[in-house]
């Protein structure tokens, strides 16, 4: 689960970090409040959503006088936004975020990661911020420094002095880099994170060290037991296909293809893919549906995957040890019934009660294709795309 930069940073202020002051709007003129309350004659506007390269999209605005806040927030409210990680469907921005500007004499990189090859935290830092980490490891790939946190030992001081030196900090900068980077390791430990980037974590020109950009990301599997994290969700920012399917207990995650898939486990849904591709297709998403599917089950299913308008063939590929297909194919001929299906669907049905589902799916009298093997269902789901 993703956040705002706002509530990174309201969370890694409550851990020492450095952030500028400001405040969250949700109108032209309630930014012009926030300015007013945080004083000065410059400001930032910036647009909450959940993408990094907001500036070259519009999304970031400094402003000097209140016309030009007024009109940096009408710019930016109720419209969507599109950047290099948004894609084509781009975000809706629904607030802004009115900070205090700062005079920046350096920018630098900083941010922690879960590495799961290691099974540890790991510490990414670059005396080149400002800049994505993607395109950094790129253009300036020596400049990326590197190294893991023994989760048994935790963050150690010796680990973030030798860091800031790497930096260029001076020795009036150490303590502070040291501060930050220890603040934001607890709050990537003890929230159950899954990423903290602070980028750019900016030198001042009066010696400070403050945070001028935040991302964090939490565990998923986690959330139970972090409330306070939960609340901060914003479906809005997510993809209304994965959020529909995740509220009705649904695995999905949204590709870019036309063949929709609708698949008992996730083994079985990763091999149907590849076949899809090896047949020719692109698959439109993963859906695992999970064990003891009931009919219901599988209609919403259905329409999680057709809430994606670029789905052209749905194909349903069922072993069945836990689940029974006579169950899935009672839901496969309600979700033809209910919704009006008029596109194709290939059914292929495998394990307990087989006989049982494919005598429902014969005698319903629709036309749904079917199959016996997964590389007989995946090359007829891609022949039977409409030209």
């Amino acid at each position: 689960m993703d956040i705002h930069e706002y509530q990174a940073k309201e969370i890694l202020s409550g851990f020492g970090v450095p952030v500028p002051m400001g405040g969250i709007a949700y109108s032209p003129e309630q930014a012009g409040y926030r300015a007013r309350e945080i004083g000065g004659d410059k400001w930032v506007v910036k647009a909450q959503i959940h993408s990094g390269g907001r500036g070259e999209a519009g999304g970031v605005r400094v402003c000097s006088t209140d016309d030009e806040l007024y009109d940096a927030a009408k710019s930016m409210l109720g419209k969507v936004l599109f950047t290099r990680q948004t894609g084509d469907r781009g975000k809706l921005c629904t607030r802004l975020y009115v900070e205090e500007a700062s005079d920046i004499a350096r920018e630098i990189y900083l941010g922690l990661v879960l590495d799961r090859e290691t099974e540890r935290i790991m510490v990414v830092a670059s005396a080149e911020g400002g800049m994505e980490i993607e395109e950094l490891s790129q253009e300036k790939p020596e400049s990326i420094i590197r190294f893991t946190i023994d989760p048994a030992a935790g963050l150690q001081d010796f680990q973030a002095r030798e860091l800031g030196f790497k930096l260029g900090f001076g020795a009036e900068l150490i303590g502070k880099a040291q501060r930050i980077l220890r603040g934001a390791y607890r709050a990537f430990r003890d929230l159950d994170a899954t990423m903290v980037e602070i980028n750019p974590l900016v030198v001042t020109k009066s010696g400070d060290l403050v945070a001028l950009d935040a991302k964090m990301s939490f565990d998923d599997n986690a959330l139970f037991r972090r409330p306070s994290i939960t609340e901060l969700r914003d479906k809005s920012q997510e993809d209304r296909r994965e959020t529909y399917a995740e509220d009705r207990g649904l695995a999905y995650v949204g590709l870019d293809g036309d063949i929709g898939c609708l698949i008992n486990g996730a083994g079985l849904a990763m091999a149907t893919l590849d076949m899809i591709k090896l047949s020719g297709g692109e698959p439109a998403n993963f859906l695992d549906i999970g064990g003891a599917a009931s009919p219901d089950r599988v209609l919403q299913a259905f329409k999680a995957v057709l809430m994606d308008k670029n789905v052209k063939v749905v194909l349903v590929n069922i072993f069945a040890g836990i689940n029974r297909c006579d169950w899935v194919a009672e839901g496969v001929v309600a979700a033809f019934r209910e919704l009006g299906l008029d596109l194709p669907v290939v059914v292929r049905l495998s394990g307990t009660n087989v006989d049982e589902g494919r005598r429902i799916i014969a005698e319903s009298g629709l036309p749904i294709i079917t199959a016996e093997t997964l590389a007989e269902a995946a090359e007829r789901a891609v022949a039977a795309r409409p030209v």
